[in-house]
């Protein structure tokens, strides 16, 4: 029997070098269509491109320094003519001197101009054969950072493999199998055992076992049934279902993932920024130096092994290499990161600024109690409650329409239905105006008042019903914190962020009970735009802020923050577009690690930049001083690009979340 859903990989990516040659990551190496290579073992990795390293720059180094030493590098290049000599090295540097060409006709320098130049000079001395080992070296550095950097960004692109191209649909004529492109929304798919999910969707029939670590970083699989919600390119390992499309192709949360994953790679950091333009001011002050010392010196090949040494690219590769790194290590298990600039703000968050609703609580609250006010019997208080909320999404009105199904309570169909983001909704429903929502939203006498406290006063939340103006129900109701936050926020604590706020339109008793069980400040009782102005209020003190939001109410917030982080944002386009950083599934254990990830690769930034700074400093002065001859400058230049390479790849074994 034909499969419906096949695992046909997408068109391989071509090799292609990077459009903008003022990239820091100069050339970009193909990207496999195999996808298994992207989950091997990432210290694997590490330990062949470190094992390329040292066979390639030991062998090197030995022929070239014993030969200089003997004298018999001099001896054996003589023997090869000049001319042939200078085309090896035009056709070993030719990619590399075409990319220097097209950017100096833009008037733009990139980190091979200088070393260019310093191929340029060991030619005009005549010394063809050091001119070759620059271009050994410049093009086994070009193709570890491809590597590297290849390695990194198949953590998403590999996915693109996975996705399948054919799915089985319910038409008039049967099952068939068609195109994904064919498919349409609101068509049924049939999904089998083993086979791929195609699209995002509801499932309206059936019971499986999905396998969604592709979609949320998650190793156990969960258990789907009518009802739930699943995405395109999960895997249904057990069981059978029938999906209700709401998503095809390029809508897919799946697809939205790899869009944001490749555009984070372009986004640069602050410190990477920085780093470009020291590289641009750094050829002006090398030829400088060069100058000074064939002025002073009067030795040509001093001058030339100055313009040597110093040809590294490492300065440019110091950031957008760790900063690659971290983005592909963080999407494997569904923490993504829209660009380096977000890890470099993480790395210096000091406020973490929490909403209560769906982030700390599960955002399933259940009502626990239904009152009356004026002798209305309860279950017509619930139906008029449930009636009004039937069509708002909010966490709350989900609860109310619970607890009506659970109680047989039957509906009115509501008329103009009004949601009030942060107070409630209005509609009319049997001919009356029914109000349900925050307190504030109708008048009430001392006693309701008397048993509204003492009801808050228990952790629960209070919805009012009005009918007609008039008061005459309380519907109370509580959310469960999340198992896995105590922990969590003792963790973030750890990292020496103690201004920690939690944000709730809830009231101030609700708040205060849960904020004293957690060891956090709050303020109640907020609206959306509040939100906004308490998150502006830290940003005017100075500080980096971090605010932790569900994506949909949390919006306007989130985007506001330096860093907004999305909590299980899977399927939601609002979070997605809104937030910084999305985590992919319900786990507050990826928010500290997420600010350890950010640490973590501001310390390899830092620790790059700082030994190119003083091993460059070091070059140029044994090479200005005459201690360095003009070969060895050559080995040497490539020395400070492979130790960044290697102290950046570290950063693709980071641990996974308990």
């Amino acid at each position: 029997m034909t499969t419906s859903v096949r695992n046909t990989s997408a068109p391989p990516l071509e090799a292609s070098c990077c459009a903008d040659e003022t990239s820091a990551v100069g050339c970009c190496a193909a990207t496999p269509s195999d996808s298994g290579g992207s989950f091997a073992p990432l210290g694997r990795f590490t330990r062949q491109i470190l094992t390329l390293f040292t066979v390639v720059f030991g062998a090197v180094l030995f022929v070239v320094v014993l030969g200089e030493w003997f004298g018999l590098f001099e001896l054996y290049t003589k023997r090869v003519s000049w001319p042939f000599g200078l085309a090896a090295v035009l056709v070993g540097g030719y990619p590399v001197f075409r990319n220097v060409v097209r950017a100096s006709l833009r008037r733009r320098i990139t980190s091979h101009t200088l070393m260019t130049v310093g191929v340029l000079a060991a030619l005009a001395l005549g010394e063809w054969a050091t001119a070759a080992v620059v271009v050994l070296f410049m093009r086994v550095a070009d193709f570890a950072e491809g590597f590297t950097a290849d390695r990194a960004r198949r953590a998403v692109k590999s996915l693109a493999a996975l996705a399948p191209q054919l799915a089985r649909v319910e038409r008039d004529e049967g099952e068939r199998e068609v195109p994904i492109a064919e498919l349409r929304v609101g068509e049924v798919v049939v999904v089998r055992p083993g086979e791929k999910i195609p699209v995002d969707g509801e499932v309206v029939g059936g019971h499986a076992t999905v396998d969604q670590s592709t979609i949320t970083g998650e190793s156990m699989p969960v258990e789907v049934r009518t009802g739930a919600t699943v995405f395109a390119a999960t895997l249904a390992t057990l069981g059978s279902v029938r999906v209700r499309t709401a998503r095809v192709g390029s809508d897919t949360t799946f697809a939205r993932i790899i869009r944001m994953v490749e555009e984070a790679e372009r986004h640069r950091a602050d410190v990477q920024r920085w780093a470009d333009r020291f590289s641009a001011y750094y050829l002006p002050v090398v030829v400088t130096i060069a100058g000074l010392t064939l002025l002073l010196r009067h030795d040509v090949f001093a001058t030339a092994a100055v313009l040597v040494v110093a040809c590294s690219c490492s300065f440019a590769l110091a950031t957008p290499v760790a900063m690659l790194a971290s983005v592909g290590a963080s999407a494997r298990r569904g923490l993504l990161m829209k660009g380096g600039k977000y890890l470099e703000l993480l790395a210096r968050a000091d406020v973490l600024l929490i909403d209560k609703t769906g982030t700390l609580t599960l955002g399933r609250p259940q009502i626990t109690e239904v009152r009356s006010l004026n002798g209305l019997p309860e279950r017509e208080v619930l139906a008029l409650a449930a009636s009004a909320e039937r069509y708002s999404e909010h966490p709350l009105a989900e609860a109310v329409r619970v607890a009506a199904r659970q109680q047989g309570v039957s509906l009115w169909e509501p008329d103009d239905f009004q949601a009030i983001p942060g107070s409630g909704v209005r509609a009319r429903v049997n001919g009356n105006a029914i109000a349900v929502g925050k307190v504030e939203m109708s008048t009430l006498p001392l006693s309701v008042a008397n048993a509204i406290a003492e009801l808050e006063a228990q952790g629960n939340t209070l919805l009012v019903l009005s009918r007609d103006g008039e008061p005459v129900g309380l519907l109370a109701a509580t959310d469960t914190v999340r198992p896995e936050v105590p922990a969590a926020l003792a963790a973030v604590r750890t990292l020496g962020i103690s201004c920690i706020e939690m944000l709730t339109g809830d009231n101030d008793r609700t708040a205060a009970t849960l904020a004293r069980a957690l060891g956090v400040s709050y303020r109640a009782n907020l609206l959306p735009e509040e939100k906004i102005a308490i998150v502006k209020e830290h940003q005017r003190k100075g500080r980096t802020v971090v605010m932790v939001g569900d994506g949909v109410n949390d919006a306007p917030a989130l985007a506001q923050a330096d860093v907004g982080i999305a909590m299980g944002a899977v399927g939601s386009d609002v979070a997605i577009e809104a937030a910084h950083v999305v985590l992919m599934r319900d786990d507050w254990r990826l928010v500290p690690e997420a600010l350890r990830i950010a640490r973590r690769t501001m310390r390899v930034v830092k620790l790059n930049i700082a030994f190119t700074a003083v091993y460059n400093l070091v070059g140029l002065s044994l090479a200005a001083l005459g201690f360095l001859p003009l070969v060895l400058a050559a080995v040497a230049q490539s020395l400070p690009d492979l130790g960044i390479l290697a102290n950046s790849s570290r950063l693709l074994r980071q641990r996974h979340v308990a």
